[in-house]
């Protein structure tokens, strides 16, 4: 299994602290979000390779994090070339990006550079070897924040049966977040996905399309997944992690 860190973004949202530093390498507690990410993904076993994809503004960020960092598995970083949020390739772009570009023939972890998870990756992958299909990681959510979130409903088996992108009246509380396994036959639909027109941006996009084709399953995950998009949530998680 390889892991891909999607982490080409701008985060203008959070300027000034963004405006030479990618969100992924702000610091929360004594490290970095994206050691926080590794440390994570690495108590899968069976991960071997760490891709991490770049925007060219950031590219030198990360190989400089690269060189002072002493992981035992390979990290490779990926630019794609973009230079701001006008020719962005979004976040489904930049996984078929890391994909063309290395050569993935794997089954694949897929997390987002700007979440952190308080709850252990490798539960979700054995969830994952159960179902044995493509997951996700979800969660219940208060009423007030279904409508910002991809919202999900479950058969009795965890099968997603419906998957809504911040809808007007969610129909149900279980929010799905971007940390996904894909098995590596299912990676040729977002070739498919992506010739088709549909939107490369937000990672949700394309379990939303792929669960109507073949099973997609959500992990309800006990703990928290912290969106660090603004200044605020940002506060609240160096606040939350500051002794760690």
């Amino acid at each position: 299994m390889k892991a891909i860190i999607l982490a080409a973004g701008y985060a203008t949202r959070l300027y000034p602290l963004t405006k030479n530093m990618p969100k992924a390498l702000l610091k929360v507690g004594s490290k970095s979000i994206l050691d926080h990410i590794l440390e994570n993904v690495m108590q899968i076993d069976a991960v071997d390779e760490i891709h991490i994809v770049s925007n060219q503004k950031f590219y030198q960020n990360f190989l400089d994090w690269k060189e002072e960092s002493s992981y035992k598995l390979p990290i490779v970083v990926h630019n794609d070339g973009t230079t701001g949020n006008e020719n962005r390739l979004g976040a489904l772009g930049d996984l078929k990006f890391v994909l063309d570009q290395a050569h993935i023939d794997d089954d694949i972890i897929v997390l987002a550079g700007d979440n952190l998870m308080d709850f252990s990756l490798r539960d979700f992958y054995e969830f994952y070897r159960k179902v044995d299909s493509c997951a996700l990681c979800a969660t219940e959510v208060k009423p007030e924040e279904a409508t910002r979130l991809g919202i999900i409903q479950l058969d009795e088996a965890g099968r997603i049966i419906d998957f809504e992108e911040k809808p007007e009246n969610p129909k149900s509380n279980i929010a799905a977040f971007a940390v996904y396994i894909y098995k590596k036959e299912t990676l040729k639909l977002l070739d498919e996905y992506l010739e088709a027109g549909n939107n490369p941006d937000a990672p949700g996009n394309f379990p939303a399309w792929l669960h109507k084709r073949e099973p997609v399953y959500a992990y309800l995950f006990e703990g928290t997944c912290y969106d660090i998009g603004t200044h605020e949530a940002y506060r609240e998680v160096q606040e939350l992690y500051k002794d760690k």
